[in-house]
């Protein structure tokens, strides 16, 4: 049996399997045929911006038109336009393509479509949800292979969650085997795991989900002696989350995981969804930017979350607003003490340049202090070893993902007996990258 997500979970769909292509095609069909989260008030907002700024009336006359039969139903055809494009024409012609190709229901998603539907979901994660639309991604495990997880696990297994937008088959590219295959060939017949999951979701949800996936799976495969966990940016966060519910429900899981890497995650939140919100704020009340502000929140919980990292449902469940605040007001998530953990955090910047300006952007999304947790507040320190953190210059936020160098950083943690990891030149760099590493780390706790 596939490992799917748990049956309890109000959110799940009744059918927990991976979409097909024709459940991606009528996902499509619903997505463009139905009422996007503030259509209702971007329309009315976008006829009142242009009575202001481009007739120059004023706001109590601008009110007032709207509110007469004429601008109600310009209003209406406006809305009409929108909506009957989509279930006039799209939609039908999406939905007669899997009339006439009934075999989609049984073809698997390629790379492309797996592509577009990450996408889809860490945009529009959520509010697919609660559309119950197709395109909305249940969490499943996938082999090293691609294929669904099945069968029975023994011995040492490794977890591996994607970020934002992203999906299972982002460890790797046409360059580099990734980390799953570096891993792979260690002496202790390690087994690859690849966690696909709704991005959109809020990241204490996926963490909930992640705890009590773990915890079915250890249930059903006793023989599991071992549990290794890698999340790669929002991943690391997930990760995160599943331990700290994992650790709240006494699950048994959490005694057979031994180590947790986070790679570029923001565990400080991402500048860029810091600076979007405040940029928001700043600029509400221009015309143009009022119409726009009403389009971007339509970004998914998921992407709201990364503001500052947050991992917990009291981050968030008590706030006013869905849009949240710029304020940090979430709580600590301490890391458990006994599991070994790593931060790898990526930079744009050459390693022998230093650049302030491109240390604080980091790999482009995620600054390196962040990725590396460090923070003034103690409450909110991730206590990690020096020894067990690195940077990576030259590297940005994607390519961290599954680069050579990090895979073989992240071995030699793994197994720091095996002689066979400290090969040339990659020894070389890497015990470059630790002199170079234990400099900046000293100047970033410093400041």
């Amino acid at each position: 049996m596939p490992s799917l997500t748990p049956l309890h979970e109000t959110y799940c769909k009744w059918d927990r399997t991976p979409p097909s292509q024709a459940d991606v095609l009528e996902g499509l069909a619903q997505l463009v045929s139905s009422n996007f989260r503030g259509m209702d008030e971007l329309l009315p907002t976008l006829h009142h911006d242009l009575l202001q700024s481009v007739l120059g009336l004023s706001e109590q006359l601008s009110l007032h038109l709207q509110q007469t039969p004429h601008f109600e139903k310009l209003y209406q055809l406006s809305y009409n336009i929108v909506q009957k494009s989509g279930h006039a024409f799209v939609a039908p012609g999406l939905r007669r393509v899997v009339e006439k190709f009934p075999k989609l229901h049984q073809k698997t998603l390629t790379p492309g479509l797996h592509f577009l539907v990450g996408v889809l979901n860490g945009i529009l994660g959520d509010y697919l949800i609660e559309q119950h639309n197709p395109l909305a991604l249940p969490m499943v495990l996938y082999d090293h292979y691609g294929s669904l997880q099945r069968g029975e696990l023994a011995g040492r297994i490794v977890i591996f969650v994607h970020g934002l937008g992203m999906n299972h088959l982002n460890w790797s590219d046409r360059k580099y085997g990734g980390i799953g295959e570096r891993l792979l060939a260690q002496r202790d017949h390690n087994i690859m795991l690849y966690l696909n999951y709704n991005s959109g979701r809020r990241i204490s949800a996926n963490g909930r989900s992640l705890a009590n996936l773990l915890q079915e799976l250890v249930q059903r495969n006793p023989k599991i002696v071992s549990i290794d966990l890698i999340g790669h940016s929002m991943g690391g966060l997930v990760a995160r989350g599943a331990l700290f519910y994992g650790k709240q429900n006494l699950h048994d899981w959490m005694h057979r995981v031994n180590n947790l890497v986070c790679i570029g995650s923001p565990h400080h939140g991402a500048a860029l969804e810091r600076f979007s919100h405040t940029l928001q704020e700043k600029l509400r009340h221009l015309p143009v930017v009022k119409i726009l502000s009403y389009a971007f929140n339509i970004r998914s919980n998921g992407i709201l979350d990364l503001r500052h990292g947050s991992v917990r449902d009291d981050d968030w469940e008590h706030l006013q607003a869905r849009i949240g605040l710029l304020d940090d007001k979430r709580k600590p998530a301490p890391l458990p003490s006994y599991i070994n953990t790593f931060l790898i955090a990526g930079t744009v910047e050459s390693q022998n340049i230093q650049n302030k300006a491109l240390n604080i952007l980091g790999d482009y999304l995620v600054s390196v202090k962040s990725a590396l947790g460090v923070h003034p507040n103690p409450r909110f320190q991730l206590k990690v070893p020096e020894s067990h953190k690195a940077i990576f210059y030259g590297l940005n936020h994607f390519e961290i993902q599954y680069h050579s160098v990090v895979a073989e950083q992240i071995t030699r943690w793994f197994y720091p007996e095996n002689e066979e990891v400290d090969e040339q030149p990659m020894h070389e760099y890497l015990v470059q990258l630790e002199q170079r590493n234990r400099e900046n780390l000293r100047g970033i706790v410093e400041t």
